[in-house]
Protein backbone atom coordinates (compact mmCIF):
# COMPACT_ATOMS: atom_id res chain seq x y z
CA UNK A 1 0.00 0.00 0.00
CA UNK A 2 0.75 3.49 -0.55
CA UNK A 3 1.80 5.96 2.84
CA UNK A 4 -1.10 8.50 3.13
CA UNK A 5 0.04 11.22 6.25
CA UNK A 6 -2.84 13.37 7.51
CA UNK A 7 -1.76 16.84 9.55
CA UNK A 8 -5.30 17.56 11.26
CA UNK A 9 -5.32 21.22 13.17
CA UNK A 10 -8.02 20.45 15.62
CA UNK A 11 -8.70 23.70 16.41
CA UNK A 12 -9.93 24.72 13.13
CA UNK A 13 -13.60 25.27 12.08
CA UNK A 14 -16.61 23.59 14.19
CA UNK A 15 -16.07 21.31 16.79
CA UNK A 16 -18.20 19.07 14.91
CA UNK A 17 -15.33 19.02 12.48
CA UNK A 18 -13.40 16.48 14.42
CA UNK A 19 -15.72 13.65 14.20
CA UNK A 20 -15.12 13.39 10.17
CA UNK A 21 -11.59 13.16 11.35
CA UNK A 22 -11.96 9.82 12.57
CA UNK A 23 -13.23 8.00 9.75
CA UNK A 24 -10.17 8.60 7.41
CA UNK A 25 -8.84 5.30 8.20
CA UNK A 26 -11.00 3.73 6.74
CA UNK A 27 -11.84 5.68 3.88
CA UNK A 28 -8.25 5.97 2.84
CA UNK A 29 -7.54 2.54 2.95
CA UNK A 30 -10.45 1.99 0.21
CA UNK A 31 -8.31 4.01 -1.68
CA UNK A 32 -5.23 1.82 -1.40
CA UNK A 33 -3.64 4.29 1.33
CA UNK A 34 -2.37 3.12 4.67
CA UNK A 35 -3.10 6.29 7.19
CA UNK A 36 -1.33 7.92 9.62
CA UNK A 37 -2.36 11.06 11.60
CA UNK A 38 -0.67 13.72 12.98
CA UNK A 39 -2.25 16.52 15.49
CA UNK A 40 -0.91 19.96 15.37
CA UNK A 41 -0.15 21.14 18.65
CA UNK A 42 0.71 24.85 18.64
CA UNK A 43 1.13 27.53 15.64
CA UNK A 44 3.87 26.59 12.75
CA UNK A 45 3.76 22.76 13.84
CA UNK A 46 2.33 22.23 10.40
CA UNK A 47 5.53 23.40 8.58
CA UNK A 48 7.37 21.21 10.48
CA UNK A 49 5.61 17.92 10.38
CA UNK A 50 5.91 18.34 6.51
CA UNK A 51 9.87 19.43 6.48
CA UNK A 52 10.53 16.30 8.76
CA UNK A 53 8.25 13.47 6.59
CA UNK A 54 9.60 10.63 5.08
CA UNK A 55 7.89 7.53 3.45
CA UNK A 56 5.18 9.99 2.45
CA UNK A 57 3.67 9.03 -1.45
CA UNK A 58 0.64 11.87 -0.39
CA UNK A 59 0.07 14.60 2.24
CA UNK A 60 -3.08 15.61 3.27
CA UNK A 61 -3.89 18.97 5.21
CA UNK A 62 -6.98 18.78 7.22
CA UNK A 63 -7.81 21.95 8.32
CA UNK A 64 -8.36 26.19 7.08
CA UNK A 65 -6.24 28.01 5.01
CA UNK A 66 -3.85 29.03 7.86
CA UNK A 67 -2.99 25.19 8.27
CA UNK A 68 -2.90 24.45 4.34
CA UNK A 69 -0.53 27.64 4.54
CA UNK A 70 1.94 26.16 6.81
CA UNK A 71 1.63 22.57 5.15
CA UNK A 72 2.87 24.26 1.38
CA UNK A 73 4.97 26.49 3.44
CA UNK A 74 7.14 23.40 4.85
CA UNK A 75 6.36 21.61 1.55
CA UNK A 76 8.11 23.76 -0.86
CA UNK A 77 11.02 24.07 1.92
CA UNK A 78 11.76 20.16 1.42
CA UNK A 79 14.42 18.99 -0.94
CA UNK A 80 11.60 16.53 -2.78
CA UNK A 81 8.28 18.08 -2.05
CA UNK A 82 5.09 15.87 -1.33
CA UNK A 83 2.31 15.52 -3.38
CA UNK A 84 -0.34 17.68 -1.84
CA UNK A 85 -4.24 17.42 -0.84
CA UNK A 86 -6.41 19.50 1.24
CA UNK A 87 -9.27 18.73 3.22
CA UNK A 88 -10.85 21.99 4.19
CA UNK A 89 -12.47 22.00 7.58
CA UNK A 90 -11.64 25.18 8.53
CA UNK A 91 -14.67 28.41 9.41
CA UNK A 92 -14.43 30.21 5.60
CA UNK A 93 -12.48 27.97 3.45
CA UNK A 94 -11.96 30.25 0.82
CA UNK A 95 -9.23 27.92 -1.23
CA UNK A 96 -10.87 24.55 -1.47
CA UNK A 97 -14.36 26.66 -2.66
CA UNK A 98 -12.10 27.82 -5.48
CA UNK A 99 -10.73 24.46 -6.01
CA UNK A 100 -14.22 23.05 -6.20
CA UNK A 101 -14.61 21.34 -2.88
CA UNK A 102 -18.26 20.71 -0.92
CA UNK A 103 -18.65 20.90 3.62
CA UNK A 104 -18.71 17.13 3.29
CA UNK A 105 -15.24 15.33 3.85
CA UNK A 106 -15.88 12.15 2.77
CA UNK A 107 -17.02 13.72 -0.50
CA UNK A 108 -13.92 15.76 -1.06
CA UNK A 109 -11.57 12.89 0.05
CA UNK A 110 -13.57 11.22 -3.68
CA UNK A 111 -12.99 14.54 -5.08
CA UNK A 112 -9.62 14.32 -4.80
CA UNK A 113 -8.42 11.28 -5.48
CA UNK A 114 -10.62 10.78 -8.37
CA UNK A 115 -9.46 14.03 -9.69
CA UNK A 116 -6.35 15.54 -11.19
CA UNK A 117 -2.15 16.26 -10.21
CA UNK A 118 -1.65 20.31 -11.01
CA UNK A 119 1.12 22.27 -10.68
CA UNK A 120 0.11 25.70 -8.84
CA UNK A 121 1.50 28.80 -8.53
CA UNK A 122 2.62 29.52 -4.99
CA UNK A 123 2.96 33.19 -4.35
CA UNK A 124 5.90 34.64 -1.96
CA UNK A 125 6.59 37.69 0.45
CA UNK A 126 9.75 37.99 1.29
CA UNK A 127 10.77 34.31 0.79
CA UNK A 128 6.94 33.21 3.02
CA UNK A 129 4.57 31.40 1.22
CA UNK A 130 0.84 32.71 0.67
CA UNK A 131 -1.51 30.72 -0.79
CA UNK A 132 -4.42 33.09 -1.59
CA UNK A 133 -4.58 36.51 0.03
CA UNK A 134 -1.86 39.03 1.04
CA UNK A 135 -3.07 42.38 2.58
CA UNK A 136 -3.06 45.08 4.77
CA UNK A 137 -5.22 48.09 5.76
CA UNK A 138 -8.42 48.24 8.29
CA UNK A 139 -10.91 45.09 9.42
CA UNK A 140 -7.99 42.63 7.42
CA UNK A 141 -6.99 41.47 11.10
CA UNK A 142 -10.78 39.86 11.71
CA UNK A 143 -9.73 36.56 10.18
CA UNK A 144 -6.98 36.28 12.53
CA UNK A 145 -8.50 38.19 15.92
CA UNK A 146 -12.14 36.63 16.05
CA UNK A 147 -12.25 34.78 18.98
CA UNK A 148 -11.68 31.32 18.51
CA UNK A 149 -14.68 30.50 20.81
CA UNK A 150 -17.11 32.61 18.53
CA UNK A 151 -15.65 30.72 15.31
CA UNK A 152 -16.04 27.08 16.84
CA UNK A 153 -19.38 28.19 18.04
CA UNK A 154 -21.02 30.29 15.08
CA UNK A 155 -18.09 29.57 12.30
CA UNK A 156 -18.11 31.97 9.54
CA UNK A 157 -20.88 33.89 10.95
CA UNK A 158 -18.18 34.85 13.71
CA UNK A 159 -16.25 36.57 11.88
CA UNK A 160 -19.36 38.55 10.76
CA UNK A 161 -20.38 39.11 14.26
CA UNK A 162 -16.74 40.49 14.97
CA UNK A 163 -15.76 42.65 11.90
CA UNK A 164 -19.01 44.68 13.06
CA UNK A 165 -17.57 45.96 16.04
CA UNK A 166 -14.51 47.20 13.97
CA UNK A 167 -16.52 49.44 11.92
CA UNK A 168 -15.54 52.03 13.51
CA UNK A 169 -11.44 51.52 12.96
CA UNK A 170 -10.11 54.56 11.73
CA UNK A 171 -8.63 54.22 8.13
CA UNK A 172 -4.63 54.63 7.87
CA UNK A 173 -2.33 55.34 4.86
CA UNK A 174 0.70 54.17 4.01
CA UNK A 175 3.41 56.20 1.95
CA UNK A 176 4.75 53.47 -0.79
CA UNK A 177 7.14 53.25 -3.70
CA UNK A 178 6.32 50.41 -5.51
CA UNK A 179 8.39 49.00 -8.74
CA UNK A 180 6.76 46.84 -11.14
CA UNK A 181 7.48 45.58 -14.82
CA UNK A 182 10.63 47.80 -15.05
CA UNK A 183 8.61 50.67 -13.67
CA UNK A 184 8.39 52.81 -10.26
CA UNK A 185 5.89 54.33 -8.82
CA UNK A 186 5.13 56.65 -5.29
CA UNK A 187 1.83 57.00 -3.96
CA UNK A 188 -0.56 56.70 -0.70
CA UNK A 189 -3.25 53.79 -0.52
CA UNK A 190 -5.05 52.08 2.65
CA UNK A 191 -5.61 48.81 1.31
CA UNK A 192 -3.10 46.67 -0.16
CA UNK A 193 -4.41 42.73 -1.66
CA UNK A 194 -1.78 40.67 -3.19
CA UNK A 195 -4.45 37.29 -4.38
CA UNK A 196 -4.00 34.44 -6.02
CA UNK A 197 -7.04 33.75 -5.99
CA UNK A 198 -11.40 34.46 -7.10
CA UNK A 199 -12.22 34.21 -3.32
CA UNK A 200 -11.34 36.38 -0.71
CA UNK A 201 -13.17 36.40 3.12
CA UNK A 202 -15.70 33.60 2.05
CA UNK A 203 -16.80 36.08 -0.75
CA UNK A 204 -16.89 35.04 -4.70
CA UNK A 205 -14.41 37.64 -6.51
CA UNK A 206 -14.91 36.38 -9.88
CA UNK A 207 -17.27 39.23 -11.61
CA UNK A 208 -14.13 41.45 -10.30
CA UNK A 209 -10.84 39.47 -10.46
CA UNK A 210 -11.81 38.26 -13.91
CA UNK A 211 -9.45 35.37 -15.74
CA UNK A 212 -7.82 34.23 -12.19
CA UNK A 213 -5.55 31.41 -13.07
CA UNK A 214 -3.12 29.38 -10.27
CA UNK A 215 -0.69 28.56 -13.38
CA UNK A 216 0.03 31.70 -15.32
CA UNK A 217 2.83 33.09 -13.21
CA UNK A 218 1.09 36.02 -12.20
CA UNK A 219 -0.48 37.12 -9.33
CA UNK A 220 -3.28 40.33 -8.64
CA UNK A 221 -2.75 43.32 -7.37
CA UNK A 222 -5.00 45.69 -6.08
CA UNK A 223 -4.31 48.87 -4.03
CA UNK A 224 -7.11 51.50 -2.73
CA UNK A 225 -7.25 54.74 -1.32
CA UNK A 226 -10.22 54.15 1.01
CA UNK A 227 -11.16 57.10 3.36
CA UNK A 228 -13.88 55.58 5.39
CA UNK A 229 -17.08 53.61 5.63
CA UNK A 230 -18.42 55.48 2.99
CA UNK A 231 -15.86 55.30 0.15
CA UNK A 232 -16.01 51.09 0.81
CA UNK A 233 -19.78 51.60 -0.21
CA UNK A 234 -18.88 53.77 -3.23
CA UNK A 235 -16.43 51.33 -4.34
CA UNK A 236 -18.95 48.28 -3.71
CA UNK A 237 -21.13 50.70 -6.25
CA UNK A 238 -18.68 51.20 -8.85
CA UNK A 239 -17.66 47.22 -8.49
CA UNK A 240 -21.07 46.79 -10.42
CA UNK A 241 -20.60 49.10 -13.34
CA UNK A 242 -16.77 49.41 -14.40
CA UNK A 243 -13.37 47.50 -14.26
CA UNK A 244 -11.40 48.21 -11.32
CA UNK A 245 -8.54 50.15 -13.28
CA UNK A 246 -11.59 52.42 -14.22
CA UNK A 247 -12.88 53.05 -10.38
CA UNK A 248 -11.31 56.30 -8.53
CA UNK A 249 -8.70 55.53 -5.80
CA UNK A 250 -8.05 52.07 -7.08
CA UNK A 251 -5.09 50.70 -8.47
CA UNK A 252 -5.11 47.51 -10.15
CA UNK A 253 -2.76 45.21 -12.24
CA UNK A 254 -1.65 41.91 -12.86
CA UNK A 255 2.54 40.57 -12.64
CA UNK A 256 4.83 38.21 -11.48
CA UNK A 257 7.26 40.12 -9.36
CA UNK A 258 6.49 43.56 -7.30
CA UNK A 259 8.94 45.06 -5.13
CA UNK A 260 6.79 47.26 -1.99
CA UNK A 261 9.35 50.37 -0.23
CA UNK A 262 7.26 51.68 3.09
CA UNK A 263 8.12 54.88 3.94
CA UNK A 264 7.35 53.47 7.29
CA UNK A 265 7.27 49.88 8.85
CA UNK A 266 3.74 48.55 8.03
CA UNK A 267 1.34 46.83 10.50
CA UNK A 268 1.00 43.12 10.49
CA UNK A 269 0.03 41.39 6.91
CA UNK A 270 -2.54 39.19 7.14
CA UNK A 271 -1.40 36.33 5.07
CA UNK A 272 -4.05 33.59 4.11
CA UNK A 273 -6.19 34.18 7.22
CA UNK A 274 -2.94 34.40 9.60
CA UNK A 275 -1.01 37.51 11.31
CA UNK A 276 2.54 37.24 9.51
CA UNK A 277 4.00 39.94 11.84
CA UNK A 278 7.57 41.49 10.70
CA UNK A 279 10.24 44.88 11.31
CA UNK A 280 10.68 45.13 7.78
CA UNK A 281 9.53 48.40 5.60
CA UNK A 282 10.44 46.84 2.01
CA UNK A 283 8.50 43.58 0.95
CA UNK A 284 9.46 41.54 -2.64
CA UNK A 285 6.65 39.02 -3.93
CA UNK A 286 7.41 36.19 -6.52
CA UNK A 287 6.32 33.17 -7.47
CA UNK A 288 7.20 29.80 -6.59
CA UNK A 289 6.36 26.79 -8.99
CA UNK A 290 7.03 23.89 -7.46
CA UNK A 291 4.14 22.64 -5.66
CA UNK A 292 1.73 19.92 -7.17
CA UNK A 293 -1.48 19.05 -5.34
CA UNK A 294 -4.81 17.03 -6.15
CA UNK A 295 -7.64 18.84 -7.47
CA UNK A 296 -11.15 17.74 -7.92
CA UNK A 297 -11.39 18.05 -11.50
CA UNK A 298 -14.67 20.57 -11.21
CA UNK A 299 -12.52 23.72 -11.76
CA UNK A 300 -9.49 22.61 -13.57
CA UNK A 301 -10.75 24.40 -16.66
CA UNK A 302 -11.95 27.64 -15.07
CA UNK A 303 -8.48 27.94 -12.99
CA UNK A 304 -5.76 26.52 -15.38
CA UNK A 305 -4.43 27.67 -18.75
CA UNK A 306 -2.59 24.42 -19.28
CA UNK A 307 -5.51 22.16 -19.04
CA UNK A 308 -3.77 19.11 -19.59
CA UNK A 309 0.26 19.28 -20.13
CA UNK A 310 2.67 16.29 -19.27
CA UNK A 311 2.86 17.06 -15.62
CA UNK A 312 -0.76 16.83 -14.46
CA UNK A 313 -2.49 13.37 -14.67
CA UNK A 314 -5.27 11.59 -13.26
CA UNK A 315 -5.39 9.85 -9.96
CA UNK A 316 -5.99 6.09 -10.51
Amino acid sequence: MKNCVVIYNPNSGKLSNREDVKKLHKILENYGYETKIIYTEYRGHAKEITKKLKDCDLLLCAGGDGTLNEVISGNIERKHPILLGHLPLGSVNDVAHMYGMTNNTIKNIALLLNGVEKNIDVCLINGSPFVYVACIGAFVDVSYATPRKLKEKYGKMAYILYAIKQLKEKMVFHKVRYTVEGETYEDEFSFFFITNSNRVAGVSVKNILDDVKLDDNKFEVLMLKIKNKWDIIKALHYLKRRELNDIPGFTYFKTDHIKLEFEDVPPSWCIDGDELTHNEKVFDITINKDNHMLLPSKNVSLLFENKIDEEDSEIE
